[in-house]
């Protein structure tokens, strides 16, 4: 005969409530990203680094070209915000971007003169003072897609100039600066919001260490990841909700990063080249075809490394847009490659590290499944439908 001690019995009430503590945030932790995905993710809202393109050019010229959310400038969206819709100025972001591009256009040109003379070009030490020449503005097409503009300005390096400095606006966020110059490769640098980079040789390249490079890329991985990568992370937890053992996460992460690799590769390669129009429903679908089979299956089946691989491909395809964006330098087009898909695993691993020291320690409970692993999982399928819908028919 057992006998239950008041000791006993105070100790398991404490333990039942942390339970439930850890379960309740849990579940609603995963609600709320996928909340945040479903309002940022979903509509394209996210901001992205502007492009910057410096050209100098033969007779002592420069061109700079600016590929930007001119809407995101115009309402004076900073980079506080990872998501348009969560500033103040949504309302009127929302509204530039309804308009046709001569609306947008002299929208702008009110803008223009501060926005020159707040660029953050200088030729030793003096600062440059480049001529707006043309803004190369989309029609409007999906109003819920980020439309990127190009604004173009030139002007002369002073004479006997012999080093330039780069600082962007940190209010316009950060940015990645490709450099071109007379008859060399074009390098590429990334400064965060308000960066000022060191004084840079106009007419010779200095390399970068491989280092240097390396890092600059793996920060970009990564951050597509985590914070921004939102449709991602669900995707990655939904692979950790489907068993408790460790083997069958390490088949679908296995199986989900070789096939994210192969067409991350192909697509900056074009050899593959797919319109966001289909990748992005198809890696909403994969969101909902993990979670719902997280819920009536539960268990490594021989067909899912296969889903799993063949949805890796498209996230692979995902994760190109990106770093196509951006550009990989010519010298440095491998080392780049492999260090962006080296920061999108660790971002990936970072996501499922979080999941483990939240509920890892209860993933033997008899429990787990009924009530962490498929409440979050009816979480994450409920929002990937809702991108599916949003991305396709809505």
């Amino acid at each position: 005969m057992s006998v239950t001690t008041p000791h006993g019995s105070s100790l398991r009430l404490t333990m039942s409530i942390a339970r439930s503590l850890v379960v309740f945030s849990f579940f609603w932790s995963v609600a709320f990203a996928g909340l945040w995905a479903s309002l940022g993710v979903a509509n394209g809202h996210e901001q992205r680094p502007s492009i910057v393109t410096l050209t100098f050019e033969s007779g002592g010229r420069y061109r700079l070209a600016i590929d930007t959310n001119l809407e995101a400038l115009l309402a004076q969206i900073g980079p506080e915000h990872d998501n348009t819709q969560d500033s103040p100025q949504a309302d009127l972001y929302n509204q530039l971007r309804k308009l046709d591009p001569a609306e947008l256009r002299a929208q702008f040109d009110v803008i223009a003169p501060a926005f020159l003379a707040d660029i953050g070009l200088a030729f030793d030490g003096a600062p440059a003072e480049p001529k707006l020449i043309w803004v190369a503005i989309p029609d409007v097409g999906d109003v819920d897609l980020a439309r990127a503009s190009v604004i173009e300005m030139e002007g002369t390096i002073p004479n006997g100039a012999s080093t330039f400095v780069w600082a962007y606006p940190g209010v316009n966020g950060s940015s990645a600066l490709r450099i071109e110059r007379p008859s060399q490769e074009w390098q590429a640098r990334f400064f965060n919001a308000g960066a000022v980079s060191e004084p840079l040789e106009i007419g010779v390249a200095v390399a970068r260490t491989n280092l240097e490079s390396f890092w600059d890329y793996l920060v970009v991985g990564f951050t597509h990841i985590l914070p921004k990568g939102l449709d991602h992370i669900l995707f990655v937890l939904g692979l950790f909700f489907l068993s408790t053992k460790l083997t069958p996460l390490l088949w679908q992460v296995t199986a989900f990063t070789v096939a994210h690799s192969i067409t991350l590769a192909l697509g900056l390669y074009g050899i593959v080249n797919i319109s966001p129009t289909i990748v992005e429903p198809l890696i909403a679908l994969s969101i909902v075809y993990v979670a719902v089979e997280n819920i009536l299956v539960g268990r490594l089946t021989p067909w899912r490394p296969v889903l799993v691989f063949t949805f890796g491909l498209l996230h692979g395809l995902g994760f190109a847009g990106i770093l196509t964006e951006v550009g990989l330098p010519p010298e440095q087009y491998v080392l780049g490659l492999i260090a962006f898909n080296v920061g999108v695993e660790l971002g990936q691993l970072t996501v499922i590290a979080a999941a483990f020291v939240m509920v890892g320690w209860f993933t033997h409970a008899p429990w787990y499944r009924q009530r962490i692993a498929i409440p979050a999982s009816l979480v994450i399928g409920a929002f990937g439908l809702g991108w599916l819908l949003e991305r396709t028919v809505l």
